[in-house]
């Protein structure tokens, strides 16, 4: 296990950040959305698809 852990430590540590990155911008994207805002950073007011993604 050590010995393959060893010839594969470049591969884990580059997975293990790409992992970390896809968390925090899921996470990023769960907390806006419980906030209300919008997921893709521009105003609703303008938005054809407005009536759709906040329906009463």
């Amino acid at each position: 296990m050590i010995v393959w852990l060893s010839d594969n430590l470049a591969t884990v540590i580059v997975c293990l950040l790409v992992a970390g990155v896809l968390f925090l911008a899921v996470r990023s994207m769960l907390r806006k959305k419980k906030q209300g805002k919008s997921s893709c950073g521009c105003g609703c007011s303008t938005c054809p698809r407005s009536g759709s993604c906040h329906t009463k």
